[in-house]
């Protein structure tokens, strides 16, 4: 079985190393990388290929619906499964508009974001 390639994107340094430290220790999955905003995420995702993206829905200056915009077509194979404190409805359309494949909140346990 291959392992599924994980990269985060979160403005907050303690929620990508909390994931990070969480992902690393999950056999079947390997931690490829992660980026504190849209340019770092634009720059180096797609070099890294992973399977699914972790991406924060609120960030400054661009947020993570148009950050899976300007991914998508560079990472067409990627699953973008976008993190938030609080779904919107009015931004999970536009999220799903953008590509994204689904969504989790950020209060999810260890197990539902593994899963």
């Amino acid at each position: 079985m291959e392992s599924i390639r994980v990269f985060v994107v979160d403005d907050h340094p303690m929620i990508r190393h909390g994931l990070a430290a969480m992902l690393r220790a999950e056999s079947g999955i390997t931690w490829v990388g992660e980026a504190a905003d849209a340019t770092e995420a634009i720059r180096t995702a797609p070099a890294l290929a992973p399977d699914v993206v972790l991406m924060d829905l609120v960030m400054p200056r661009t947020d993570g619906v148009e950050t899976i915009s300007a991914l998508r077509p560079l990472m067409p194979q990627t699953h973008f499964v976008v993190l938030t404190s609080l779904l919107d409805p009015t931004e999970a359309r536009r999220a799903m508009a953008a590509g994204a494949s689904g969504f989790l909140l950020k209060n999810a346990s260890s197990q539902e974001l593994i899963t």
